[in-house]
């Protein structure tokens, strides 16, 4: 028990680089393997390289290939002649703690069936033949193979679906003009119409699904005509506009205070509108950036009229502040 020191985060460095080339590089998770090592004796770093192997098929992670690696030691003579070469030596697999304490080199090997993805050593003594280096790697290889073949009859594969606690993300098609709704839903946009979701668990990504299948229904909205003008009913009165229906069946859609008349109103109440009264309209199709519908009652409104019926209103008004005396005027 205690903090990391440099031995373990060497190990662990190494055990890393020997699973990383069989993870697939589109794989959108976040990978954490730990390895609970409680003696080192030996090559704790290939014992956790094979352990991460089996925990990372477990997962169902789809690691193209299994992984294993092993240790080897070297015992060896020095020439008495020349204290740089070796007159003697034995090359000892799978080495204990005691061998790789007083033996001369700590090789480690990891990889699959195929190749090799990491290799480390650990020379003690002046240096190596290229003769003793060759049939180290040949020696690791034979037991690297002995090794893969006993993990493949605990798991030879990854599983095809990961367990109950693993994460989950799946591409959705979501409308142009539903994206308004998702504010605040966490997603992330592939493409204009195409949404990665994030989820803990299967089960809360079921749970996300059926609330996006909610907020994406179709609504049996309608075909709409650009340039088309329908009948829309008054659903809600807000400060800003009115929530009007085009159909019974579909969503109500914000008109603004901007588009209800021609002249500036600060509330629709100034217009006399209520809930349940239906208003012409004209459609323009839907914003590009949300999604949302573009009507207008605005466009349908004759200025020439308001302005009439303005002035009428001022003539009204000074006709019967004159004293009592009554003024026409032509319009």
């Amino acid at each position: 028990m205690g903090g990391i020191n440099r031995r373990e985060l060497g190990h662990g460095a190494l055990a890393e680089k020997a699973l990383r080339p069989v993870i697939p590089k589109d794989f959108p998770f976040t990978i954490r393997v730990t390895a609970e090592v409680l003696e080192s004796n030996g090559s704790s770093s290939m014992a956790s390289a094979c352990g991460g192997s089996l925990a990372l098929m477990d997962a169902g992670v789809p690691i193209s290939s299994a992984v294993a690696g092993v240790a080897v030691g070297l015992i060896s003579k020095a020439n008495p002649e020349k204290a740089a070469e070796i007159q003697d030596y034995r090359l000892l697999t799978d080495i204990l703690g005691i061998e790789d304490y007083l033996g001369d080199m700590d090789f480690k090997l990891a990889g699959t069936n195929k190749g090799i993805t990491a290799l480390q050593a650990d020379v003690k003594i002046p240096g190596l033949p290229l003769k003793v280096v060759m049939e180290a790697i040949q020696q690791a290889t034979v037991a690297k193979r002995e090794i893969l073949g006993i993990m493949n009859k605990c798991i030879a594969k990854p599983r095809a679906t990961r367990k109950e606690n693993g994460p989950v993300v799946e591409n959705i098609r979501v409308p142009v003009s539903k994206r308004a709704r998702f504010v605040g839903v966490t997603i992330n946009q592939v493409d204009e119409e195409t949404f990665s979701v994030f989820a803990p668990t299967p089960g809360a990504m079921n749970e996300a699904q059926e609330f996006i299948g909610d907020l994406c229904k179709d609504d049996q909205e309608q075909q709409l005509e650009f340039g088309a003008i329908y009948t829309a009913t008054i659903t809600e009165i807000r400060d800003i506009g009115v929530m009007v229906k085009l159909y019974p069946n579909m969503s109500a859609v914000l008109l603004h205070n901007s588009q209800l008349d021609h002249k500036r109103i600060k509330h629709p109440s100034a217009l006399g509108f209520e809930v349940g009264q239906q208003i012409q309209v004209k459609y323009f199709g839907r914003d590009p950036t949300d999604g949302r519908m573009r009507l207008s009652r605005k466009v349908l409104q004759s200025p020439a009229a308001t302005v009439v019926k303005t002035l009428s209103e001022k003539q009204s008004i000074s006709m019967g502040s004159s004293n009592g005396h009554t003024n026409s005027t032509d319009l």
